[in-house]
């Protein structure tokens, strides 16, 4: 899940903040969690917007799932969102 916020002015870049709790695994699979989110979000960067503030949020289903998938929720999250808010 990806929260979002305006933070700032368009002029501040983008800031993004993860929650990877407990209830994704150990210490370890949190880490890898939460590197793998941290990768995709700047793959697609692009999705970002200026002076707005991200929260990532991983449930337990992201302790097994691969690069990929990770990468496809936070990109579909994110499209979701800079769809919305055009609106």
């Amino acid at each position: 899940m990806v929260s979002v916020a305006t933070l700032g002015t368009a002029s501040e870049p983008p800031r993004a903040a993860f929650a990877v709790g407990r209830n994704v695994g150990g210490a370890v699979v949190r880490n890898r969690v939460r590197r793998r989110l941290r990768s995709a979000l700047v793959e697609h960067h692009d999705l970002l917007r200026p002076g707005c503030g991200y929260l990532v949020i991983a449930d337990a289903a992201a302790a097994d799932a691969t690069y990929g998938e990770l990468d496809g929720w936070v990109s579909a999250a994110l499209r979701a969102h800079s769809h919305g808010a055009r609106r």
